[in-house]
């Protein structure tokens, strides 16, 4: 604590206080800023995603100078909330980048991937342009991420770490992906300390993988994720069962069974669950693919990081078993391998990206079996609107991609119930022992609806202030 003074210069005579810049009645872009003791640190700097030419807009310009930030705090590593990092370092960020040691090591790898999408990208366009000057740049490259990583402190859960000028705070495990964190922080003030947790995404109850999510700490201010703060998840068990079935009838046919899925989070999970498959005689015994150099490069992260699983699967992965390949599972990396999957005989599982068929690898596989009523594309990732997957799950004969109408013979199974983040029971199950220990909640990384909802279900529950705050809303800590 920081003792009165009289100095209206004084720093701490003002209390922190947070703008919500990203995530902000939106699921895209999480970046927040806290002004505390004049300090700026910014919770997470990610890449909003949607429409091409808005993303390009809202990505290459922040709403505050990114040379004046002290600090960066980088709660996971999903896009969503990283991907922006290499923007804010070429825009002159000079400052520590505070993460978890196996964020630090899927950065690393996330990040890279994301600069050749930004150039392949730019390439495309420049290409529809015939070449039009100006030419459209990458909104960064593998250049600025090597310079980003350059800037990444890594810290382990539950240390202390002291930013300066009265500031400090600790990770606490998010039980979301590898590596994900809150961020539990405390400002010196002219009377007693300010405290704000950052939730980051949190993850379900009862998910494999990964160590729980740990008691939220309690703090002045809370601003938690509400992603689906007004629905709950079919249970994992029965999703599991379905997937068994669907497999297994694709197999008996001799068909192949495509199951499109995101390289950080879900890939591992479904791979876990069909290695259980197989060992318990519910899946039969074909080979599984797993076509993604970025979901390898995932793997060896997880070998790197036992200690951030769950007990038996760090176990597992000590002893070389798991998901980093065998036990029936292969990694397909290079590009001649995967043009020679597609055209393969016989049954098999192939698991590739991108979740939601707008591109990767998966659409070429799905090319040359959409029309083949032996095989199956089992979703089992939200399909948002407008993308390949949402056209696939529609009754029609015919699907559109890649520039064309496809006949569609495959069967197309949805499987809802593998989401890796918290649903409106675990937010209850998580929050309800803070009512009388958080003095406010400010609920983002949500759609209106979802948080708004989520507001009056922790009303209900005890908690007196809840609010969905805008985009530019400020909040004071204390």
């Amino acid at each position: 604590m920081t003792p009165a003074t009289d100095d209206p210069t004084d720093p701490f005579a003002v209390p922190p206080a947070l703008t919500f810049w990203g995530a902000a009645s939106s699921v895209s872009g999480s970046m927040h800023l806290l002004d505390a003791g004049n300090q700026q640190i910014l919770l997470d700097c990610g890449l909003h995603q949607g429409r091409r030419e808005e993303a390009r807009q809202r990505n290459s310009r922040f709403p505050f100078h990114p040379d004046q930030l002290d600090a960066v705090v980088i709660s996971h590593a999903h896009i969503d909330h990283c991907g922006n990092l290499p923007t804010l370092v070429r825009q002159g960020y000079r400052g520590p980048v505070f993460v978890t040691p196996p964020t630090h090591d899927l950065l690393r790898v996330m990040l890279h991937d994301s600069a050749k999408i930004q150039e392949e990208e730019a390439a495309h366009i420049n290409i529809a342009r015939n070449y039009a000057e100006p030419w459209v740049q990458p909104l960064y490259t593998y250049a600025d991420v090597d310079r980003a990583f350059e800037q990444l402190v890594t810290v382990p859960y539950g240390k202390e770490v002291d930013v300066g000028r009265g500031v400090r705070f600790r990770f606490h495990e998010a039980g979301h992906i590898l590596g994900s964190a809150m961020v539990h922080l405390t400002a010196d003030g002219r009377d007693r300390p300010h405290t704000l947790t950052f939730s980051g995404d949190l993850g379900r109850r009862g998910l494999p993988l990964l160590k729980p999510t740990a008691d939220i700490p309690p703090a002045d201010l809370l601003v938690c994720e509400s992603t689906y703060g007004n629905r709950q998840h079919v249970p994992v068990g029965d999703t599991v069962e379905k997937l068994y079935t669907a497999v297994k009838a694709v197999i008996a046919r001799g068909g192949k069974a495509l199951i499109p899925a995101f390289s950080l989070g879900r890939i591992q999970l479904i791979i876990h669950y069909l290695q259980l498959g197989l060992r318990a005689g519910k899946v039969p015994k074909v080979p599984i693919y797993v076509d993604s150099p970025l979901a390898a490069e995932i793997a060896e992260v997880y070998r790197a990081h036992p200690n951030s699983l769950a007990p038996e699967v760090g176990a597992a992965v000590r002893e070389g078993h798991g998901l980093l390949g065998g036990d029936g599972v292969t990694y397909v990396r290079s590009f001649e391998a995967s043009s020679e999957l597609t055209t393969k005989p016989g049954p098999f599982i192939l698991i590739a990206s991108s979740g939601m068929c707008d591109a990767g690898r998966i659409v070429s596989h799905l090319k040359q079996v959409v029309d083949d009523p032996r095989c199956a594309v089992i979703l089992v990732s939200y399909q948002a609107h407008g993308t390949t997957g949402r056209r696939l799950m529609e009754p029609k004969p015919v699907v559109y991609f890649q520039g064309k109408e496809w006949n569609k013979w495959i069967e197309v199974v949805h499987l809802e119930g593998f989401s890796g983040h918290a649903d409106k029971d675990d937010f209850v199950a998580y929050l309800t022992p803070l009512v009388g220990r958080v003095k406010k909640v400010r609920l983002i990384h949500g759609e209106r609806d979802q948080a708004e909802a989520l507001a009056e279900t922790l009303r209900g529950v005890g908690f007196d202030d809840v609010a969905v705050p805008h985009p530019g809303d400020r909040e004071t800590v204390g």
